[in-house]
């Protein structure tokens, strides 16, 4: 890993790194906040709490704008912020549209020239950076994830299709039922064709009644979200947890909306649930 930068905070040390990805097969930069007691206390290794960023993101936006480091330094939680899509892989097409290509990976593995080559975001942030971050890092292999829109979808089908993997899951306004609205359909009729049964594969909405875990989702939602009733749909996925008695709180916040201003209000909240059952509350 080459370091990019670093940044003293709380106590602790945000970091950037850039590597090459085998999964991707590109150069990746991602970023990590390491809280104070890694620093104090050299070969204590501390729990990791993975963010998904949403469409247009990089690793930069949570890690300035969420308001997360304080409350992760108190906790003894690490947070890993990963980009939200391959970059500069020279596809056709990748730079034009802000939700789909650069910018625009939906955590998912393509399976469609000329997208399978690099846009492997699931088997990257599932598999490849744990692995990287557990040996070079030092945190342990107790893990929790997050996320935002784009990367809340993330978090939910990250969790929903790895059983014991993660200590807990969490989102803010994710795109709930992406095979049911504008952003999800183009993006998985480009990634993974038109078979819309391979679509339910990364559709949390539809893996819910097959979930071999009934891990709790926390959901925050804003009810001044432009992209709620087009786009998010999280009704959708609070009844299908309710048909199988999947465990689910979904909390709606009168008039907030799809920005880092909403995620910064309640970001407390999801650390602590995160830090509970990783055992650090």
């Amino acid at each position: 890993m080459e370091l990019l930068s670093t940044n003293v905070s709380h106590g602790g040390e945000h970091r950037r790194y850039r590597h090459h990805s085998e999964a991707l097969d590109c150069d990746m930069e991602f970023a990590v906040y390491l809280p104070p007691a890694t620093l104090r206390n050299p070969g204590t290794s501390v729990p990791v709490l993975y963010w998904l960023s949403g469409l247009t993101c990089t690793d930069q936006n949570f890690m300035q704008k969420a308001g997360a480091l304080g409350r992760a330094a108190e906790l003894g939680l690490a947070i890993v912020c990963p980009d939200t899509s391959p970059r500069g892989v020279n596809l056709p097409g990748e730079d034009d549209s802000y939700d789909f290509g650069s910018g625009a990976g939906f955590y998912i593995t393509a399976t469609q020239d000329p997208w399978r080559r690099h846009y492997r975001m699931y088997d990257y942030v599932v598999d490849e950076l744990p692995a990287l971050v557990e040996a070079e890092l030092p945190v342990s292999g107790r893990r929790s994830v997050s996320g935002h829109s784009m990367g809340g979808h993330g978090a939910l089908i990250c969790a929903l299709k790895n059983p014991g993997r993660y200590a807990s899951v969490s989102a803010f306004a994710p795109i709930a039922n992406p095979s049911s609205c504008p952003w999800g359909t183009r993006a998985f009729s480009g990634y993974l064709g038109d078979d819309r049964e391979e679509w339910a594969d990364w559709d949390a909405t539809l893996l819910v009644p097959g979930a071999p875990e009934r891990l709790e989702l926390l959901i925050d939602q804003g009810t001044a979200d432009d992209f709620l009733d087009e786009q998010l749909n999280p009704d959708a996925l609070a009844d299908a947890c309710e048909k199988v008695h999947h465990p689910i709180r979904l909390r709606m916040h009168r008039g907030y909306d799809h920005s880092y201003f909403f995620i910064e209000s309640f970001i407390n909240d999801h650390l602590d649930h995160h830090g509970r059952a990783l055992g650090l509350l």
